[in-house]
């Protein structure tokens, strides 16, 4: 996906700005936007699929909106079911946040609409379904959010986006890594669904050194931007030419190692947080994450691939670069060699350009990642969605969130309707990224805080969909919050 700003654009975009500046706030019933939910048909290495889309007025997946454009959409649900959309990484008022499991929330069903309508961040952000295994049949896109800054640059904007794909129903897949039941699925919105004593298909998962798991499923294709490597997406860049992009990990279950090849590229945002610029060639990318990088091509010109392998697997997807005439060679889908297992070292170089103002925390609260592939069994401290027991904060302090993970497999953890940096990686402290999902490796240690700035009841849980279907989510709930008072 390719959305190219020039000088001109730039010129256009700020006038926009003004006229905006002057209009008056866009409201929910009167929508600048419209996001309709779809079914649609995918040929992913040609065999069909049915899959699901969210497309804006112009047939295009996703949104971007302009600097200072307010998040005023008509959600319209033509995908033929109840569903909901949570928009990650936004710090919408808790109402607005698409998901059920809280109860402040309802489904929309098939046919109807539902406004929104609030100031979003800007930065890179996706939008996915939260209801039931949705996700894993493709009902996520892009959500980009443009500064002024954006407009102001004469560099080409490139959003990829990266999923795991099965033919397989993800009921299917989820039964067979429970043994038949599905564990917390009652936070999913997937009643009736119970979990088994043992586990009898651990035996997609992959195991790597050190006794640590990865990869619970086998999946039939990865993608990046709909299209596997046996017909990559190709997209026309200018020689010498300044390109930003902006990489998205929308995959169910899939950490990626994204691979910039020649290009001299630097990090310059995690998560949709500005970072300082950092030197980049290779690093994880993991459920949830996003990572925005600005690269230049060469004056003579080229093709130039950006890569994603499957961490501990030699599968990988990806776009390629290329200037106008340049030859380009086929790739295969299998990379020379394994990649490893997703790690912090990006994390661990990583620095947010605006930090939380330094002030003690209020409250640490002290969170445990639990479970074990015997039986697919996933929780926080111990205990499901359905036995949860809420992470309390009041109003106005400083949280910090200590998470050690107690498991041999990695949890990019996931906190909505908040920002957070992160302040320790195991028992080193640092001053990290601004991020809404970071990875715990296996029996690691992750400190993050953020400002409980947010009332509500908000979503706590890993973005391995599978984990969280298990059961590894809770909620952090503000102190004296009832029900939207």
């Amino acid at each position: 996906m390719t959305i190219p700003l020039t000088r001109r654009q730039a010129a256009r975009g700020a006038a926009a700005l003004l006229a905006g500046a002057l209009a008056p706030p866009a409201r929910a019933a009167d929508p600048v936007a419209a996001l309709t939910l779809v079914r649609r048909s995918l040929e992913v290495n040609g065999k069909p699929a049915s899959v699901f889309g969210i497309h804006a007025a112009d047939g295009r997946p996703g949104l971007a909106l302009a600097p200072g454009q307010r998040f005023a959409v008509d959600l319209r649900n033509r995908a033929g079911g109840k569903t909901i959309i949570h928009w990650h990484g936004q710090t919408p008022p808790v109402r607005q946040d698409g998901v059920t499991e809280t109860g402040l929330e309802s489904l929309i069903g098939p046919g109807a609409d539902r406004g929104y309508d609030y100031a979003p961040r800007p930065g890179t952000y996706w939008m996915h379904s939260h209801h039931g295994l949705e996700l894993q049949q493709l009902m996520a896109a892009p959500l980009i959010v443009r500064t002024a800054d954006d407009l102001r640059r004469d560099e080409q904007e490139i959003v990829v986006m990266l999923q795991d794909f099965s033919f397989r129903d993800p009921r299917e897949i989820l039964a067979g890594l429970t043994g038949g039941g599905g564990g917390g699925m009652a936070g999913m919105t997937m009643p009736g669904m119970t979990m088994p004593m043992e586990n009898n298909a651990a035996a997609n998962k992959a195991a790597a050194p050190g006794g640590t798991d990865l990869n619970d499923i086998d999946f039939d294709a990865y993608l990046a931007n709909d299209r596997t490597l046996r017909d990559p997406e190709i997209l026309r860049v200018a020689p010498g030419g300044a390109v930003r992009l902006r990489l998205i990990n929308a995959a169910a279950a899939t950490a990626f190692w994204i691979d910039i090849g020649a290009l001299a590229a630097h990090a310059i945002a995690a998560d949709g947080d500005p970072a300082h610029p950092l030197s980049v060639r290779r690093f994880p990318l993991s459920e949830g994450q996003r990572i925005d990088v600005r690269l230049r091509l060469p004056r003579g010109g080229g093709a130039f691939p950006i890569l994603a392998t499957r961490e501990g697997d030699r599968r990988r997807t990806g776009i390629v670069l290329a200037t106008p005439g340049a030859r380009i060679a086929r790739l295969g889908e299998a990379a020379p060699a394994p990649a490893g297992a997703a790690d912090l070292s990006l994390e661990r170089r990583l620095r947010a350009a605006a930090p939380l103002p330094p002030r003690r925390p209020d409250r640490v609260l002290r969170v445990a990642l639990t479970g074990t592939m015997r039986g697919f069994r996933w929780g926080i401290d111990g205990r499901t969605w359905e036995n949860r027991q809420p992470l309390m904060v009041a109003h106005g302090e400083r949280v910090e969130l200590d998470m050690v993970n107690r498991t041999m497999m990695a949890h990019p953890m996931h906190l909505h309707g908040h920002r957070f940096q992160v302040v320790a990686l195991n028992a080193t402290i640092q001053s990290g990224a601004m991020r809404d999902t970071v990875l715990v490796p296996p029996m690691g240690r992750v400190r993050v805080a953020f400002d409980a700035d947010n009332p509500g009841r908000w979503l706590f849980h890993c973005h391995n969909l599978y984990h969280m279907a298990a059961g590894m989510m809770t909620e952090v709930a503000y102190a004296g919050f009832r029900d939207g008072v």
